[in-house]
């Protein structure tokens, strides 16, 4: 069975505490984005991955799709499959993209299977995976807080709008990006700016905590960002803890040539 797991983009991005856990407690608003690996999962008579594409470093037994059939193997006796990834969406961009194969593996396996589990107790499992696996079960606009794990919906549509994102070579690792963070709670209301502020204001309205650091530690990101404004942008961020920059903007752009060398991705959203 094949599958598209897509990437995110997050809509304002606050750290607001250090947990016991060591994980940090988060405000954010997740958005889908259908820029896609392709993941491809069959029965077979014993277990594989492999993978293609984009280079994923790593010990297979610790990429989040294998770890997703070991979870639902654990507790459901699961017969093997053979997992295959092709990997597209930029790592170490903010983008998601590993969470989302995780998560889609797992929305997968539940219809090879026939395992009936509610999108709720999928999000559970999603949730062992990392903190922004949950989303990818959905995959629609939602907030997330705690780890990014607890989410609710948000009445925020950008379907029409056109979004433009670039990566440079540079990437970031979550723990680099958190290292750096000093968490503080904002009396901002995120939910509050999204549904009732149009896109236009959200320059001044919406940031991403990240954003402070990282622009110090890779001022090539930052540029990237304020290019994003100087050619028509209604609103710029990184998206996540980096390294990738995406604009949306009102009309369809082909900004390609502007960011000659760089990955690209455009479209229109949903």
């Amino acid at each position: 069975m094949v599958s598209f797991p897509s990437c995110k983009i997050n809509l304002g991005l606050n750290i607001i505490s250090k947990r016991p856990d060591g994980y940090h407690n988060i405000t954010t608003c997740f958005y889908p984005v259908q820029w896609n690996d392709v993941l491809d999962i069959v029965p077979a008579k014993s277990f594989s991955f492999s993978q293609s594409g984009i280079p994923v470093s790593g010990a297979a037994a610790d990429n989040l799709c294998v770890r997703a059939y070991e979870i639902l193997k654990k507790i459901y006796g699961l017969k093997p499959v053979a997992i295959h990834l092709h990997k597209i969406i930029p790592i170490g961009a903010g983008l998601g993209g590993g969470s989302s194969d995780g998560a889609y593996t797992l929305r997968t396996l539940n219809g090879i299977f026939d395992l009936a589990l509610s999108g709720e107790k999928l999000k559970e499992y999603a949730a062992q995976l990392g903190s922004d696996c949950a989303f990818f079960i959905e995959n629609k606009a939602m907030i997330g807080t705690g780890r990014g794990e607890i989410l609710s919906d948000v009445a925020v549509s950008l379907k029409g709008k056109y979004l433009v994102i670039v990566k440079p070579e540079v990437h970031i690792s979550t723990a680099r990006a958190f290292a750096g963070i000093t968490p503080r709670n904002r009396t901002t209301d995120l939910r509050q700016i999204l549904e009732h502020h149009p896109i236009g204001e959200w320059k001044e309205l919406l940031g991403n905590d990240f954003e402070a650091v990282l622009f110090k530690q890779f001022p090539l990101v930052e540029a990237l960002h304020q290019k994003m404004y100087a050619l028509g942008a209604s609103y710029a961020s990184l998206t996540g803890s980096g390294s990738a920059v995406f604009g949306i903007f009102k009309n369809e752009v082909d900004l390609k040539k502007e960011f000659d060398s760089l990955v690209y991705w455009c479209g229109f959203l949903d």
